[in-house]
């Protein structure tokens, strides 16, 4: 291998478990900012060379299976469970769970992030007014297929756990959604995959969510 191409992998190795740390210590939960703070700390502010949001996955994998592994698996079945429950109560919405949660990666200040699809949004607002459910309303861009969405996202509470609900169109179950028009679609695991996944370990849950995203390509 050139020496070059080396220097650049091994650049990017550096930054992706740099941020790895970052994401699993501090709970930085935003890739790109992990991905820059550990590239300015490092010294290797070039944004050409970050890592890729795949790479800093496998680097938090590993390093809580080395510093967190009890902790982690506690906190990921926690917020597993957690979700199920929100999942049940919305199921009319047909939740899917998407994020670090689904991934079993997910850190120290950690929420759980739901896609629902549905006809109209406002059922949604509606759904949560009616209970009495106290909310914050933001926007996200996300794509689905190659169309740009500005999606309404409706933040909860729910056990002490920050809850994100991301509201589609009911015709975008059948397309993959991403967050960049190039990027790879988000993974995401309708209710009874999730409660399957409860008992399962976070090799195989990686394993399995490998081969549905695979399928939905």
């Amino acid at each position: 291998m050139p020496r070059e191409r080396r220097n650049r992998d091994d650049t990017r190795s550096a930054i992706a478990v740099h941020a790895a740390r970052l994401m699993a210590q501090d709970g930085i939960e935003d890739y790109g900012l992990a991905k820059k703070k550990a590239a300015r700390h490092l010294g290797m502010p070039d944004a050409r060379n970050l890592p890729t949001n795949d790479e800093v996955d496998a680097a938090i994998r590993e390093y809580q299976d080395i510093y967190q592994k009890d902790e982690q698996s506690s906190r990921v079945k926690s917020l597993r469970s957690s979700a199920v429950r929100v999942m049940r109560e919305m199921e009319s919405f047909a939740p899917h769970l998407t994020g670090s949660v689904l991934s079993g990666i997910a850190g120290p200040f950690a929420g759980v992030r739901l896609q629902l699809f549905v006809d109209n949004p406002k059922t949604v607002e509606l759904f949560l007014l009616d209970r009495g459910v106290s909310y914050r309303v933001s926007q996200v861009r996300l794509y689905a297929g190659h169309e740009a969405r500005i999606l309404p996202v409706f933040t909860v509470e729910f056990e002490a756990v920050e809850v994100e609900l991301t509201v589609l169109d009911v015709r975008d179950l059948r397309m993959p959604v991403r967050a960049t028009p190039d990027g790879r679609s988000i993974d995401r695991a309708r209710l009874a995959t999730v409660e399957a996944l409860l008992g399962q370990d976070d090799q195989e849950v990686a394993s399995r969510i490998q081969r549905a995203a695979s399928s939905a390509k």
